[in-house]
């Protein structure tokens, strides 16, 4: 009893979940367990040839190879690489002066790529919001502040901003350190398995 309670709670939050790995990942720097407990300020790496998922309540990310992002709950700030997201809570993607976001809370799966300072949208589900804003619109002429993306479609943005997050010291609590993660990161992630986990067949970060 004292390990349920924790665990259905912990299914209702957003903010935190479950990262999944093969081996090729790295947590806050430190390379990841097979699962490991993730919490906002997370920040996770993917090395070629490597994938890794992350799972919350109503949301599922699949983290593709060389990929750098920061996990903010609903929110994801991507660096460099490609994430693919399947949500029913909103989750958004911010790349620099991009953001990317569903349209309304209806289950929505899309693509986000950021490579060689161009942020590629693609849609398979649903509808998501482009966003642009700051340096972006300032120095790419005809670029619209908004666009709605239909399923099937896909839009490219230029990032004039970089990244979110990177060159931020301090960012984060105490969960964010990272020692916290590595010495609580097993027990959470135990927990938190009980309201996340579907069924008997575990999810692999090669089946999307």
């Amino acid at each position: 009893m004292i390990l349920i309670l924790p665990a259905s709670l912990a299914a209702q939050d957003p903010t935190r979940g479950l990262l999944h790995s093969d081996g090729g990942t790295w947590l806050n720097e430190v390379q990841a367990p097979n699962v490991a407990a993730i919490f906002p300020d997370s920040l996770v790496q993917t090395q070629a040839g490597h994938v890794a998922r992350i799972e919350v309540e109503g949301s599922s990310v699949l983290i593709l190879p060389e990929t750098m992002m920061q996990f903010q709950g609903l929110t994801l700030a991507l660096d460099h690489g490609t994430i693919q997201l399947d949500t029913a809570r909103e989750m958004e993607v911010i790349v620099g002066c991009v953001t990317i976001s569903p349209v309304n809370s209806d289950r929505t799966g899309y693509d986000v790529t950021d490579a060689r300072g161009t942020v590629t949208v693609s849609v398979s589900k649903n509808e998501v919001k482009i966003h642009t804003h700051g340096a972006t619109l300032q120095k790419s002429k005809g670029v619209p502040a908004d666009a709605i993306l239909h399923p099937g479609e896909h839009a490219s943005r230029p990032d004039m901003c970089g990244s979110r997050f990177e060159n931020e010291p301090g960012t984060g609590g105490l969960l964010d350190s990272r020692t916290a993660q590595i010495l609580g990161g097993a027990i959470v992630a135990a927990i938190i398995c009980l309201g996340v986990c579907h069924g008997d067949d575990p999810v692999s970060p090669a089946k999307p």
